[in-house]
């Protein structure tokens, strides 16, 4: 990753930064230029304000990883997850501080910002968001009916994509 785009999106990355269309209200995570729910899409332009999410959410969707990503060997078995933001933007993250039997559709989990992992010999520390179980939250407004990811595993043998 070049230093400027680093720097770039670092408010993004550690505040959840968003934005909102102030003709229909739709908030976007990561935040864009224009509105595509908009009919007209260019009367958006210049019109979308920036907020903070909250990063109170409920998982509507997940899977356990076995087969890991390289860098992530460590970890496994994890759990990754659609979340869907009291906000209404739905993101996907690592669930941590639960077993992934723990985990299921309707938990409701808060976005805490943890190390992703190390980058080089220098060790350079990677931050950005995960999300945690938090029972206290109010339960997201409703966007349809959430679907489980079934569990998959690797075959024995085949290689990674």
């Amino acid at each position: 990753m070049s230093i400027a785009r680093f720097w770039r999106e670092t408010p993004q990355r550690y505040n959840l930064g968003g934005c909102r269309c102030t003709r229909c209200g739709t908030v976007y995570f990561p935040p864009r230029a224009v509105c595509p729910t908009c009919a007209q899409h260019r009367e958006s332009l210049g019109r979308l304000e920036p907020i903070l999410l909250s990063g109170a959410g409920e998982v509507v969707s997940f899977t356990v990883v076995h087969d890991p990503a390289e860098g992530f060997e460590m970890q496994v078995p994890y759990v990754l997850a659609i979340v869907r933001t009291v906000e209404g933007p739905q993101l996907t993250g690592q669930v941590v501080d639960v077993t992934p039997e723990q985990v299921r559709i309707g938990l409701k989990v808060r976005a805490t910002f943890r190390k992703l992992r190390e980058e080089g010999r220098a060790g350079v520390i990677h931050y950005g968001y995960k999300f945690a179980p938090d029972e206290d939250l109010p339960a997201p407004r409703a966007r349809g009916a959430p679907t489980e990811i079934a569990e998959v595993r690797a075959p024995p043998g085949t290689a990674r994509a």
